[in-house]
């Protein structure tokens, strides 16, 4: 392909006899035969795919020029498709371009099909669930753009919004775009520390948020929760709240705090969207690091919204008559470009899901699926790993015939979890789509397009349009041409959608991304490039082990763990060794660990496991020590830590920093004692 530096010339057929060679490759229907059914394709076959590819990384001006007339509407056209260099460390796209991403999203729609669905809210409880057309949509947009215009917010200024994953997180968002404002999207499940870190970071004068939110048939005490953030927020000047449930005992600060429903329906429901220039920031969005602050990733509103449609309808193939539904939170970067800006810039319903998929039972995610007749399903590997856990039975009592692609999101998926997926979910009949991208990257990076690419489960398949994706050696320097190579990945070239800086510190951007590896954005993650030009995410470079001059893929041990039919979870670090360098050190959670009982049984689990590991990739490999845990340190998002796992097991528990932000930070205390119990290591 064009970013290995040789041709990629294979046609269909040969294309599908090479990925079925592997005996990991699950067989699959041809791209035609898959897509028989659908009444529109975006791709017919691989070729197509080949050569919009090629054009895109050729003659990027050409072709992203043509999709920015194609998919998006301006006020006044651009100039100019893109200027500057990633050794420049300045990127712009469209220049000169006017447009509103608000009107993208919601008026051309609204004024064309009034009555179509545009979000479709499935609330915890599901008696409460309701629907709104993109009139509605309109209607209550402007409404409260109408009211934060009252109250002094214009174009540029930041307004944090700190709201569960209702249709008020959607308005909410829309309605500051509309006025050419910024939002910052604050994850619910934040404690009151990291709300107050982000609103002042950003110089937040307004806040959004709600009384109380549902989730899992509990309460959820957002006011509570945003009032002790603010006591540390002297500039905070108005707060918006939305009335979720009701409940008359929550604190309002006279002068400060407002009710939704009250002030904005004070507003006429049609308020002129303000034109904004193509690099006029759309959104910032926080996103932490192992080390330092949280980073507010700057993204500008031609250039994101751009890659949100193109990645949802050529990934996805999402067309108008689909529906999708996106099992993520707004409060992070799946919830922004997969929530919301990618179907709704394409005028296709979302669904919005305030619960969780264990609530009231394990089967809520199909009966959401067979209710609304989705026909796309996006999800993190966590959550189907733990549906997975729980049986079919839930899964059974439902009709899935209505999908058509199922995406995967977050973490490289695991092999099995994979085949499980399109078994038991697709039924062999739907397209598989292992995204890999960033909240810095805004869209899909890498990805198999659905009716072009075929699949094998674990890869990412191949990069989008635009993404000259290389594979570079961390020693030299130098990128690695051909297939069968390892290193980490980059990027050679920008891309519409990518971050243009972090906020109020650009130097921290150009540090993280653009000086690694000059001349090429550098993702943070290990890669490699199979026989067939199909890309493997490593995971993360601080989670490559090098263990006597082998250097070893954290992510690829833990599928290996995973192969083992009593373990649901595992995390695996490398930490420092006296004579080979680094060790690997293997956490892992059991399905049922009621039936290890005893140290013999655990004994013989780890020596099982341990083999397994040398037999499939070598004795080099085998973890040197594995610990059986209840469970894994997380973040909200489900993301296993697995620096508090290396931290523990290297004696330096005391350094771990700040747990407020974890999911579970009672699991800390508890891995330190299990550590210290197994294998006499003690902070």
């Amino acid at each position: 392909m064009a970013q290995t530096g040789q041709e990629f010339n294979v046609d269909d057929k040969k294309l599908h006899e090479i990925v079925h060679e592997a005996d990991n490759v699950v067989p699959r229907p041809t791209p035609k035969e898959f897509f028989e059914k659908q009444p529109h394709k975006s791709l017919q076959n691989f070729s197509d795919y080949e050569k919009l590819y090629r054009e895109s990384i050729e003659n990027p001006d050409k072709f992203f020029g043509e999709k920015a007339h194609e998919f998006l509407s301006w006020d006044h056209d651009f100039h100019k498709v893109q200027w500057g260099s990633f050794k420049d460390g300045e990127i712009a796209w469209f220049l000169g371009g006017k447009l509103n991403a608000s009107y993208n999203c919601v008026d051309r729609f609204a004024f064309a099909t009034p009555d179509k669905p545009a979000v479709i809210f499935e609330a915890d409880d599901e008696s409460e669930s309701r629907i709104l057309t993109f009139a509605d949509l309109l209607r209550e947009v402007s409404k409260v753009a109408g009211l934060l215009q009252s109250w002094g917010v214009k174009k540029g200024d930041i307004v944090a919004i700190y709201l569960p994953m209702t249709p008020e997180a959607i308005i909410a968002m829309l309605a500051c775009v509309r006025l050419g404002a910024v939002h910052s999207c604050i994850f619910a499940g934040f404690s009151a520390g990291s709300i107050k870190e982000r609103i002042i970071d950003a110089d937040c004068k307004v806040v959004i948020t709600c009384d109380e939110g549902k989730r899992g048939g509990r309460v959820t005490h957002s006011k509570e929760i945003l009032n002790s953030a603010l006591k540390e927020c002297p500039d905070v000047e108005k707060v918006l709240v939305y009335k979720r449930t009701g409940n008359p005992e929550v604190e309002m600060v006279e002068g400060r705090d407002f009710w939704w429903q009250e002030e904005a329906d004070q507003f006429p429901g049609y308020i002129p969207p303000v034109s904004v220039d193509s690099e006029d920031p759309l959104f910032i969005l926080y996103t932490s690091g192992s080390t330092g602050a949280p980073k507010g990733v700057v993204h500008c509103t031609a250039g994101y919204l751009l890659g949100a449609a193109l990645t949802t309808r050529y990934v996805f193939d999402l067309q108008p008559e689909d529906i999708l539904f996106t099992a993520g939170d707004v409060g992070w970067i799946t919830g922004h470009t997969y929530a919301l800006y990618g179907p709704l810039s394409l005028g296709v319903p979302t669904i919005v899901f305030e619960g969780t998929p264990a609530y009231p039972d394990m089967g809520r995610f199909w009966k959401i699926i067979e209710k609304y007749k989705a026909t796309h399903f996006y999800v993190a590997p966590t959550a189907l790993r733990m549906l997975k856990k729980s049986g079919e039975a839930e899964i059974a009592k439902y009709d899935l015939s209505s999908l058509r692609t199922l995406g995967s999101v977050g973490e490289p998926i695991a092999s099995e979890i994979w085949k499980w997926y399109d078994e038991k979910i697709g039924h062999k009949c739907c397209h598989i789509a292992d995204t890999y991208w960033q909240t810095e990257s805004g869209s899909h990076l890498i990805a198999p397009l659905a009716g072009a690419v075929p699949t094998k489960p674990g890869a990412a398949t191949l990069p989008f349009f635009g993404i000259d994706a290389v594979i570079i050696d961390p020693t030299t320097g130098k990128v690695r041409e051909g297939n069968d190579v390892e290193g980490v990945l980059g990027v050679r070239s920008p891309w519409p959608s990518m971050a243009r800086t972090v906020y109020h510190c650009h130097q921290r951007f150009l540090n993280a991304y653009l000086r690694p590896y000059p001349g090429f954005y550098f993702t943070g993650d290990g890669a490699g490039r199979d026989h067939d030009g199909y890309y493997w995410i490593r995971g993360r470079v601080d989670d490559v082990v090098n263990v006597s001059g082998h250097r070893l893929s954290t992510g690829e041990i833990e599928s290996v763990l995973l192969e083992n039919k009593k373990v649901s979870e595992s995390a695996v670090v490398g930490i420092s060794d006296d004579l080979t360098g680094q060790a690997v050190i293997a956490a892992v959670q059991l399905k049922e660990p009621e039936l290890i009982t005893d140290d013999e049984s655990l004994l013989a689990l780890r020596k099982k496991l341990r083999l397994h590991v040398r037999k499939v990739i070598g004795p080099f490999a085998a973890p040197k020590t594995i610990i059986i845990v209840d469970d894994l340190p997380k973040t909200r998002s489900g993301k296993i830590i697995r620096r508090i796992i290396r931290k523990i097991c290297s004696g330096e528990g005391d350094s771990i920093g700040d747990t407020s932000t974890m999911a579970n930070p009672e699991v800390v205390a508890k891995l330190e004692a299990e550590v210290e119990q197994q294998f006499g290591v003690k902070n």
